[in-house]
């Protein structure tokens, strides 16, 4: 079976008559958000991975609620790609010990507009992401067990 989908090749004008979003602003915002980008191995980021993973319970209702961050920091886990052979034992134990609040995280950032946005802008699926650690208001750090875009 062949689906298509077709879309106009112009963008929609908004209902309200507004203009539509500023879309001169660089890639790297989102919603007025700074994402960056860096590259980690799994061994090094271990202990804070596995700290971020103890810590999901209470970061899920964090992301549900979050609707605005200034920083955006995405940590791709190169070496804990599935490419790789997944996560290193370690924090791949952590994952399966918190397996249904990492799965509940994993959906409260697909339903969230601003970190959906962020992480599929680097082309980071749901499913790879580990943990997110709040450090600070305004910020938060997406681990997420991939290799970034090249």
């Amino acid at each position: 079976m062949l689906l298509v989908v077709a879309a106009p090749a112009f963008p929609a004008q908004p209902a309200d008559g507004k203009p539509p979003l500023d879309s001169t602003k660089p890639g790297a915002t989102i919603v007025d958000s700074d994402v960056r980008r860096e590259e980690a191995l799994s061994k090094t980021e271990a202990g804070k991975v596995i700290t971020a993973i103890d810590r999901t319970r209470d970061n899920i209702g964090t992301v549900r609620k979050t609707t605005k961050l200034d920083t955006v920091d995405i940590v791709f886990l190169t070496d804990a790609a599935r490419s790789e052979g997944g996560p290193p034992p370690a924090i791949e134990n952590k994952v399966k010990q918190h397996q249904e609040d990492v799965a509940e995280l994993r959906q409260e950032i697909e339903a969230n507009a601003l970190l959906f946005n962020a992480i599929d802008s680097r082309r980071v699926q749901a499913e790879d992401v580990l943990a997110v650690e709040f450090d600070n208001p305004g910020k938060v750090v997406i681990y997420a067990a991939a290799k970034p875009p090249k």
